[in-house]
């Protein structure tokens, strides 16, 4: 399958027509950005790991039942997708407290929480992706009553398989961003990608920082923790 022309380039990837309309070409970029793209840089390699994990993991829940845009990995930064429309909301798992919850109601980083939180935000970024509910989603048109119940019950279950699974490979999942979109018979799939990008990883053990927070924070050793969780998950040197 060929790319045909360019149909979009985010802030991490650009997304092909093909010559078959229900599937696209995505190929990851090595450029980051944070705090809705106000921080701009470059994680060399970032493109590559981005692509390959994502694959990964889609392909790991595929089996257990979810799902998936994937269709066929192309090369280190190329992958073929189903076409979807994307639900235009940002769905958020959080197994611990960090990131802009603890900011927001006063928590400390990686307090425990009673519950597993599911947090939606609007997809906007002239807007900062707003939080918004359940309530705010149906009425704006975001998504229908039935799409978000669909919504819940896969996040949550993609949740209970891969806390298992970085578990398995010395990997605390503190939380995580997925997407959701419709395929061409109306059927939400999970999209996007599931990479240090877009999910919190701590190392069980010393809880280092295994993700973007070395890149929005300064930590140092970026391009390190993003080989580090290649290597854990049995696809790095």
């Amino acid at each position: 399958m060929k790319k045909t022309e360019q149909l979009y380039e985010g802030k991490a990837k650009k997304v092909y027509a093909t010559e078959d309309p229900d599937y696209c070409i995505v190929e990851y970029k090595d450029d980051a950005t944070a705090f809705n793209g106000k921080k701009k840089g470059t994680i060399v390699g970032k493109g590559i790991v981005n692509n390959r994990m994502s694959n990964f993991m889609f392909r790991l829940l595929a089996e257990k039942g979810i799902p998936t845009h994937y269709v066929e990995e192309l090369s280190d930064r190329e992958t073929v997708v189903k076409k979807v429309k994307i639900v235009p909301l940002e769905v958020i798992i959080r197994n611990k407290a960090a990131g802009s919850m603890a900011k927001r109601l006063g928590l400390t980083e990686g307090q425990e929480l009673k519950c597993t939180v599911l947090e939606f935000s609007y997809k906007c970024d002239e807007l900062d992706d707003p939080l918004i509910n359940d309530s705010h989603a149906i009425a704006i048109g975001a998504a229908t009553e039935e799409d978000i119940a669909e919504i819940r019950k896969l996040a949550l279950a993609v949740n209970d398989e891969m806390v298992k699974f970085f578990e398995s490979v010395g990997v605390e999942l503190i939380d995580f961003k997925l997407e959701f979109g419709k395929d061409s018979t109306g059927k939400i799939i999970l999209a996007d990608e599931i990479s240090p990008d877009t999910c919190r990883f701590w190392d069980i053990k010393t809880h280092e920082k295994l993700d973007k927070d070395r890149f929005r924070r300064d930590l140092g050793n970026v391009e390190e923790a993003y080989a580090e969780m290649m290597k854990r998950i049995g696809l790095g040197e």
